[in-house]
């Protein structure tokens, strides 16, 4: 059996790994008291670390990117310690944060550059018009459990590009990627624009209150009181938070492609992804065609923690009884279980891989966020029907559509009210980080990614505006007499009224 640790401040507390129980590491919690001090070393590293200019730090995470790459294995080793995580799962951390870097190191420098503005009028075409891209000091990163390393750093890695300290948050429940990761920053020759602050509640209004920018991803409710707390000194937040993910299967659809996705997108990571296949809903035609081959999917998969298994164990206890109260919930009211339905004998916060039909949104399972290995899918008549149910949600983060006819899955996926849609593939999104990922309604507030703008979110726009000549400086300086304001009326309504001049075809 396995919980969240207990945090005092400053004592020390051991990790214990949730498949297995046994002992993954100690860490010490950050007394809150300290973060101040934290967060003004960071701010004091931080001015150098800007002077290096995006070329100096390209460098330096060009460096950081071949640490990762080098210990790759070690920190594989510990993610699955202190999650119970499969080796397959556990490898898609370290390789997605060498993927950013790699972007950013070739780009950061373009995506940072002074931007020139057109004059908006002829008359002030005298001034040039610069919009300057400056770090905020201290970006602080508060990061989940459920991607301990990636969560960690694929903000941080931009932040650090932009030139920003980040002062790293880690989830209490796996707190120990995090020191590594530091450790790797520090061995690769980087400044101390780094820091980990650990710990749990306490911990998390402290870093709000000593930071300048907050990224923070988790929880809709918990994103809610950290944006509570940044309000108090209108500091700037991003929230990537939950998601109740719908695919949607046309009669089009491959059936086979679609169930191997489903089943992947659903189960990947013991469903412990905020953009894993929650729910989905199947044209009547070829409903029985798709249950049965996920059904058949769903039996192969191997659970366990380690190597040789396709997925682990969910973090703790209490996940586990989120997933059997959705499953409970939905039996009770009409729902049947095709695979899975109960937690397995034994140690570890496992449960089994279910597939749940004959539900409908009565059920927990289809309109509360689960975050656990269940895959409820619901049998519809219509397209409209399906992008009904499927924005009958209070979370919009991502979405699937499966089709053959990939112009009817765009008209489809343009109807979806959420942040990101995958025609014929499921969490690719993630991957794409040239452009944005966000959240709509209560799935968050900002994107992370975005190209430049993954970049510039960390940076505040400061507009540099000089002269091209001394002619005319001056000029307009208390001239208000009734006389030039008619005139200045005249020109400014005639091209207020301009018509734009038509080119010969």
């Amino acid at each position: 059996m396995t919980a969240t640790p207990d945090v005092d401040a400053s004592a020390t507390a051991t990790i214990h790994n949730p498949a297995t129980g046994a002992v993954a590491g100690t860490v010490r919690w950050t007394d809150p008291a300290d973060v101040p001090r934290i967060a003004a070393g960071l701010r004091q590293a931080q001015r150098e670390w800007e002077a290096r200019g995006a070329a100096g730090r390209a460098k330096v995470l060009a460096r950081f990117a071949v640490w990762m790459g080098e210990h790759r294995d070690e920190i594989e080793q510990l993610l699955i310690k202190e999650t119970g995580k499969s080796a397959t799962d556990a490898a898609q951390e370290v390789p997605l944060l060498i993927m950013i870097a790699s972007y950013y190191i070739k780009t950061m420098e373009k995506a940072l550059a002074p931007e020139t503005r057109p004059a908006p009028l002829p008359f002030l075409s005298i001034k040039k018009i610069q919009v300057h891209y400056r770090p905020r000091p201290v970006v602080a990163i508060i990061a989940p459990w459920n991607y301990p390393v990636a969560n960690l750093l694929m903000d941080g890695i931009a932040a650090l590009a932009a030139g920003s300290a980040v002062l790293l948050k880690p989830s209490e429940r796996t707190p120990l990627t995090a020191e590594l990761l530091l450790r790797g920053w520090i061995d690769s020759g980087a400044p101390e624009v780094m820091a980990i602050v650990q710990g749990a509640r306490e911990a998390v209004e402290a870093v709000v209150d000593n930071a300048d920018f907050v990224q923070f991803t988790g929880s809709s409710a918990t994103g809610a009181k950290v944006a509570e707390r940044a309000a108090r000194t209108l500091t700037p937040i991003s929230l990537e938070l939950g998601g109740k993910d719908p695919m949607i299967v046309l009669e089009d659809a491959d059936i086979e492609l679609a169930a191997h996705a489903a089943v992947w997108g659903a189960f990947f990571n013991a469903g412990q992804t905020c953009v894993s296949v929650e729910r989905v809903y199947v044209m009547e035609q070829v409903y029985d065609a798709f249950v049965d081959a996920v059904v058949k999917d769903v039996q192969n998969l191997k659970m366990g923690a380690g190597d040789g298994f396709d997925f682990g164990s969910l973090i703790d206890d209490s996940q586990v009884a989120v997933v059997e109260r959705h499953v409970a919930d939905a039996l009770a009211k009409g729902g049947r279980a095709r695979t899975g339905g109960k937690r397995p004998s034994g140690p570890g916060s496992f449960y089994e891989p279910t597939v749940l039909v004959d539900v409908d949104h009565s059920m927990d399972c289809m309109m509360e966020e689960t975050f656990g290995p269940t895959l409820p899918i619901m049998k519809v008549s219509s397209v409209a029907e399906a992008v009904r149910l499927a924005n009958d949600s209070p979370y919009g983060l991502s979405a699937a559509v499966f089709s053959r006819d990939i112009e009817r899955a765009k008209d489809v996926a343009l109807q979806l009210d959420c942040g990101a849609v995958n025609v014929n593939d499921v969490i690719s999104n993630l991957m794409c980080t040239t452009a944005p990922m966000g959240g709509w309604k209560t799935s968050g507030i900002g994107a992370r990614f975005g190209g430049a703008d993954g970049i510039r979110k960390f940076c505040k726009q400061e507009t540099v505006v000089v002269p091209r000549t001394a002619v005319g400086a001056g000029g307009n300086y208390y001239n208000n007499s009734l006389k030039a304001l008619k005139r200045m009326n005249t020109m400014m309504t005639k091209l207020a009224l301009a018509r734009p001049k038509r080119t010969a075809k």
